[in-house]
């Protein structure tokens, strides 16, 4: 059988709403087969059994990877369990892991997950589907073309708080920026309700971010960060985009019917369009790429795991230089645990 033919096998843990997403989309694209699903909620786990028409079901990940096999496993979780469930997809020899974001709660974690990923070969995915939109695309395309001349300044904000939304913010603006090198980071927070979410956060954070092609990245999650009053959905009020020599592009994420699209200011004029995110839309191919990179390496999914790595490298890099007050330099090593000693430092 030929790659192009082949159908890989996934097995899905976490039947939430993005779960339920990701299953949606898998069932729907005839290169992937569900063949086991798992929740710790019976509830969650027999709809879902019944919505996809997959005969097993556990509530145990680690046994279900045993059983089932896969060549992909997906997991849709709280952050807190990140590791034991990449360790459970190495072990069960799973060709490629696809995941939620944030992609660890440390960067003791996160070093750990991505030397035991690389040391057996295993290809990594992150959520940071986004991208995808139509208005996401067409900002890259204008940013490409030269219309807005050199590029000296990258950004992207969302009110949403940082486990929620700051990863999404730097892999935009990066992505804006030709996915150059970060190279160090400047950060400043304030707040600590929200250390008590289930993604444990700062109320507001900010990162200055330095990329080796000199690009300067300016990003803001949290009560305070600048208000997306065009949206008016408060987890899609998140602007993305860049500056250059000879104007602007910009995304507005926004829902629909409540905001969103794309705007620019280049050499060619004052331009505007609609979009809004949409996982109808953004799940299919974000999936479709998954099958491509299994069936070719040189096809690297445009939401692979070790970009997102860097990414999140450039969150905690923020969280420790708020407590060294001082910049830090990227890649990072280990480290005291960046929440908990954020959390000790702030007022």
């Amino acid at each position: 059988m030929s790659p192009a033919q082949k159908t890989y096998t996934v097995a899905v843990a976490g039947l939430g709403k993005r779960g339920v997403h990701h299953a949606d989309a898998i069932s729907k694209n005839p290169r992937f087969k569900i063949v086991g699903l798992c929740d710790i909620d019976r509830g969650r786990l027999d709809a879902a059994k019944q919505k996809f028409g997959v005969g097993y079901g556990n509530s145990d990940a680690a046994r279900m990877l045993v059983d089932t096999g896969p060549d992909v496993f997906v997991f849709c979780t709280l952050p807190q369990i990140r590791l034991p469930l990449i360790q459970a997809g190495v072990g069960a020899g799973v060709k490629l892991i696809a995941y939620e974001k944030p992609i660890a709660m440390s960067m003791n974690e996160g070093l750990e997950m991505y030397k035991l990923l690389r040391g057996a070969g295993v290809k990594t995915v992150v959520s940071h589907q986004h991208r995808y939109g139509e208005h996401y695309k067409k900002v890259k395309d204008i940013i490409t073309s030269g219309a807005i001349g050199r590029v000296h300044t990258v950004y992207g904000h969302a009110i949403g708080w940082m486990m929620h939304m700051m990863t999404h913010m730097i892999e935009y603006a990066s992505w804006y920026n030709g996915n150059a090198e970060p190279e160090w980071v400047a950060g400043q927070a304030s707040g600590k309700e929200k250390f008590a979410d289930v993604h444990s956060s700062p109320d507001y954070i900010c990162a200055l971010v330095q990329y080796s092609n000199g690009v300067r990245g300016i990003i803001e999650c949290g009560a305070g960060a600048p208000d997306v009053p065009e949206v008016d959905s408060m987890w899609h009020k998140c602007r993305i985009g860049a500056q250059g020599t000879d104007g602007f592009a910009e995304v507005l994420t926004g829902k629909e019917g409540k905001g969103g699209g794309w705007r620019a200011v280049t050499k060619n004029g004052v331009m505007s369009g609609p979009g809004y995110m949409d996982y109808e839309h953004d799940m299919p191919p974000y999936i479709q790429d998954i099958a491509d990179w299994l069936d070719d390496p040189n096809k690297v999914h445009p939401c692979n795991g070790e970009t997102a790595f860097k990414g999140f490298q450039v969150m905690m890099a923020a969280c420790r230089s708020v407590v060294q007050r001082g910049r830090v330099t990227l890649p990072l090593g280990p480290g005291e645990p960046e929440l908990e000693a954020l959390q000790k430092a702030l007022p």
